[in-house]
């Protein structure tokens, strides 16, 4: 059976740098263009040239990309033709493959937004489709709240997207654009619209307001939509747009899509996925959504022990995919809710051999859940998990042993006489029976901790010269005044390792040497110091 082509259009660099908080570099435009096209996406929708500078100078030079590059703008305004109209002149001006117009489908917008007559909104369209087509570009019509707008007057509704259909326009977008219809409404108003425009000219564009953009998404295909449209991690105004990185997965790996639908994203780029998205949120300097479908850290993650016992047994019990197919890994956790099949299934991960009915697992489960029971958390310290293991099999030596520590935090004035905080650190650490003083000054306590610790270990000093302290996360495990405090630390190198650690203590200071200590380790032990 021959199947039907979907195609994908991303707009991440346009409706998703709406995103709060969200501010792409030119640079980052260019990488994250180059990443879309590696995996196969069939249209990249780069900004709004004229819109500003920044935009304006990503379109004067088309990206070396295979996919059609496109450029978002307004339809001509009312009282003036297409070819005066100096938004539609900067979209041709622009180095695009494709014009990306929007225009009002509710009729209560044309009349507060735009304040000219429902005749006026559907001329715009017609005529700036027409005169974008006779230019020789491919163009497409966002129809702006279109299933509102359908829902109040299905009648203007329609010629608006007809009126784009009528005069070229590849295809004619049904846009969801407060992100509040259901995905059986979507369904029922999608297959309306296809009888009045083919199937293989409708796209949808989902927001995520009712948290369905991907599920509506899916209702329009189901309805005949052959175009989607979203955003990488889902990505955009308020709530978000639909998330292609749940999307295409779904596409490619659920039978009712993969076996009727095709796309430019075949199985091997599937497996980047996962690499992909937290791609993304480096870009955007965020911690990736651990919980995200498909490429989020806990995606294929179990921590009950019954589950773990089922899953070691055959991963398809709790597995709806193989978590390799999107670039992920499977991970049994080990938790205070732990058994046996768990911490054995991370000591394999881990590669420590140990036999199944050795007695040191037991006394490893019971450290482990003692812990816990203190405000410990090794589901995300994996590298804490593994020195607490590796110690009690033997495998980890006393690389140095830090015999005092001290942090002073003093309030002065500055060379320029601002009042600043300072805080200094000293440690005292002995290596092959030489001490070693180390003082530092940081932003803070545990920033000054962190210098003065790694700045002279003696013979292990090369082994962390690259060592770079990622994240800092504190939490208070028992509320009042005698609070214990949980500190998780993520390192990375140079290499592009990431680990983190754990501590806790009644101080947080306490708790945070804990494990600045634990990330040094593991980083000797890895490199075989």
């Amino acid at each position: 059976m021959t199947r039907e082509r979907l195609t994908l259009f991303d707009t991440t660099l346009r409706d998703g740098a709406q995103t709060t908080g969200v501010d792409f570099s030119l640079e980052d435009k260019r990488q994250i263009a180059s990443l879309l096209d590696q995996l196969g996406i069939d249209y990249i929708e780069g900004g709004y040239p004229g819109a500003n500078p920044q935009d304006t100078e990503f379109f004067s030079v088309r990206p070396k990309i295979k996919a059609k590059f496109a450029a978002f703008g307004m339809t001509k305004r009312a009282g003036r033709s297409a070819a005066n109209d100096p938004g539609v002149a900067a979209l041709l001006e622009a180095k695009a493959d494709t014009i990306t117009f929007v225009a009002k489908a509710w009729d209560y917008h044309v009349h507060v937004a735009l304040g000219c007559t429902l005749d006026e909104n559907v001329e715009g369209i017609a005529e700036s489709i027409a005169y974008v087509r006779k230019a020789g570009r491919e163009a497409i019509l966002d129809c702006e709240h279109f299933f509102d707008g359908y829902k109040a007057n299905p009648e203007f509704a329609l010629r608006c997207a007809k009126a784009a259909y009528d005069n070229g326009a590849r295809w004619v977008v049904l846009c969801d654009t407060n992100g509040g219809t259901l995905p059986h409404e979507v369904e029922a108003i999608v297959t309306e619209v296809a009888k009045v425009i083919p199937g293989d000219h409708l796209g949808i564009h989902a927001h995520d307001d009712t948290g369905q953009g991907v599920a509506n998404s899916f209702a329009a295909v189901r309805a005949g939509v052959r175009h989607i449209q979203g955003t990488l991690n889902g990505l955009g105004e308020r709530c978000g747009n639909a998330n292609l990185v749940t999307i295409i997965p779904t596409l490619l790996l659920k039978p009712e899509y993969a076996e009727r639908f095709e796309t430019g994203v075949d199985l091997s780029k599937l497996a980047h996925l996962t690499k992909m998205s937290h791609t993304i949120d480096e870009f955007l300097n965020r911690s990736p959504n651990k919980h995200a479908p498909y490429v989020g850290a806990s995606a294929f993650a179990t921590k009950a022990g019954i589950h773990a016992s089922a899953v070691l047994k055959d991963p398809r019990t709790y597995e709806h995919v193989t978590p390799e197919s999107v670039g992920n890994r499977r991970k049994v956790l080990v938790s205070d809710q732990a058994g046996r099949s768990n911490i054995l299934a991370e000591l394999e991960r881990l590669g420590v051999t140990v036999a199944k009915d050795d007695p040191r697992v037991n006394r490893l489960l019971d450290e482990v859940k003692e812990k816990e029971a203190l405000g410990y958390a090794y589901e995300g310290a994996d590298a804490s998990f593994e020195l607490l293991a590796r110690r009690m099999l033997g495998e980890v030596p006393d690389y140095f042993d830090v015999e005092r520590f001290r942090v002073v935090m003093e309030r002065r004035h500055n060379a320029n006489g601002d009042l600043v905080s300072v805080a200094e650190a000293v440690v005292k650490v002995a290596i092959d029976g030489e001490t070693l003083i180390s003082v530092a000054e940081g932003n803070g306590p545990v920033n000054a901790l962190d210098l003065a610790l790694r700045k002279d270990l003696g013979k292990y000093q090369r082994h962390i010269e690259d060592l770079e302290l990622l994240d800092y996360r504190v939490r208070v495990f028992q509320g009042g005044t005698d609070a214990v405090t949980r500190v998780l630390i993520e390192f990375g190198d140079s290499e592009g390792t990431r680990w983190s650690t754990v501590g806790v203590s009644a101080n947080i200071i306490d708790a945070s040497f804990q494990a600045l200590l634990d990330a040094i380790n593991w980083k000797l032990m890895k490199a075989r110091a």
